[in-house]
């Protein structure tokens, strides 16, 4: 009777299977038999709001429910995207999550500049379920969350671009300058510091001959305008030495170099911040055309899912390129990509369906594996076609990694000690009063 039922009961597992991979639509992933989720809910939680599916779907976006429908039914999971508060609390999450573990299954999104900080009590993502050389995953990301072979964070596509110097076309005309001549110089690699500081020279201007400058050459971010012209000279503020151990850099000739550049720069040309500002005052100021070039990120103009930027209804046309190097060519960007990362609370089995389901969720939707290619989304309705074809598409591939991010976020480490000083001191003087608290923190990263 036993060996009856035994038979009855591989039959039917049989027939499930073959009706699973009846069902399995072309071109989606191999069913993978004896993984199941039990019903229940893998959380993503994000620190934005997830997409809400539309109730007018176009072909593309239906695919995608249809896609993620079928994962949800062949394993016998949901999944939900959630917003949990925000970047600066996502990391906190968590750990408070690891610390009172109440069963849920959940993958934390941490913002680059935590997720190193909570390695020690994430899970990593290395299993015979999960294919971590498949293309789709960022290489360098993967390299960055890497400790001891095991890989505890991860992030799919290429590097978000972040530092870019913006400009005001109108401002440069008035100024005699041709924007597009600024992309042209980009594109043959001739586009360098010299260069950029002679047009913010040409562009800071006394209108009406009273003494008064009524267009600055640049505003911005300085702190951004620091850390670009050091990468971007060759230098960085951490790094790892011949035995592997981090320590401070930002005391080389490189670096040095690269902030004492940017603090002249800054003393001739910047516009100054207003008494009793927002800190974030310069983007109001760069749109209302109070300065021709703009230091400042990439999210502030361009955005893929819609058009909710920090330079929306910017009157003036803008453009923007990428901030120039020493010596031309090699243009950059400082990465900072989020890291998925999950609570190191589960057993092996489970923690392994957890990285199947994601591995599965993260792939481009099926029979539109193209998307990649079209990654621009709505870019194109804030600026022109060559701030989005050149610019935006050269730096996604050209991302550097920050490892000051492993001892904490930039303003936490060498925001009141350097960046935020700056103005306001010397270079030599900041790095010697600096020293010894970075070194402290290297000392207890390198404990670890």
């Amino acid at each position: 009777m036993k060996k009856l039922v035994a038979l009855l009961l591989a039959a039917m597992m049989l027939v499930g299977c073959c009706a699973a991979l009846a069902d399995q639509p072309e071109g989606y992933p191999e069913v993978v038999p004896g993984i199941d989720f039990g019903g229940e809910t893998l959380h993503i939680r994000l620190y934005w709001a997830p997409n809400v599916r539309s109730t007018e779907p176009t072909e593309e976006q239906q695919a995608r429910y249809d896609y993620e429908d079928w994962i949800q039914k062949t394993y016998n999971v949901k999944v939900v995207e959630e917003q949990l508060n925000d970047w600066d609390t996502c990391a906190q999450e968590m750990i408070n999550f690891a610390t009172a573990n109440n069963g849920e299954k959940v993958i934390y999104v941490v913002e680059p500049g935590k997720a190193p900080s909570v390695m020690s009590i994430a899970a990593p993502w290395n299993n015979d379920l999960v294919d971590l050389t498949a293309e789709k995953w960022n290489k360098g990301d993967l390299g960055f969350m890497t400790k001891n072979g095991q890989v505890y964070g991860v992030y799919t596509g290429a590097t978000e671009p972040r530092q870019v110097l913006y400009f005001n076309k109108r401002l440069l005309q008035e100024a005699n300058i041709d924007p597009e001549s600024i992309y042209d110089m980009q594109a043959n690699n001739t586009w360098t510091w010299e260069v950029m500081e002679k047009l913010i020279a040409q562009a800071t201007r006394d209108v009406n001959n009273d003494s008064v400058i009524d267009t600055y050459g640049i505003l911005g971010s300085f702190e951004d305008f620091q850390q670009i012209a050091v990468f971007t000279n060759g230098g960085c503020f951490f790094d790892f030495d011949e035995n592997g151990l981090l320590k401070p850099m930002m005391d080389s000739d490189e670096a040095k170099a690269a902030l004492n550049w940017a603090k002249a720069l800054r003393e001739k040309y910047w516009k100054p911040t207003p008494e009793g500002a927002n800190w974030n005052w310069y983007i109001d100021a760069f749109k209302q055309g109070e300065g021709a070039f703009f230091m400042y990120q990439c999210y502030g103009g361009f955005k893929a899912q819609d058009t909710n930027t920090e330079l929306n209804g910017m009157a003036d046309e803008w453009g923007a390129v990428a901030f120039p190097t020493p010596n031309g060519g090699n243009y950059i960007t400082v990465g900072a990509d989020n890291f998925w990362m999950i609570p190191n609370v589960y057993d092996e089995e489970t923690l392994k369906k957890i990285t199947f389901i994601y591995d599965l969720w993260s792939n481009d939707t099926p029979g539109y594996e193209d998307a990649e290619e079209n990654w621009q989304g709505m870019m194109y309705s804030e600026t022109d076609d060559r701030a989005v074809d050149e610019t935006y598409a050269m730096l996604r591939h050209a991302g550097v990694a920050n490892k000051t991010t492993y001892l904490g976020t930039i303003n936490d480490v060498l925001g009141s000690s350097l960046l935020w000083q700056l103005p306001w001191d010397d270079v030599d003087s900041l790095i010697e009063k600096g020293m010894p608290g970075w070194q402290s923190l290297c000392d207890q990263f390198n404990a670890k």
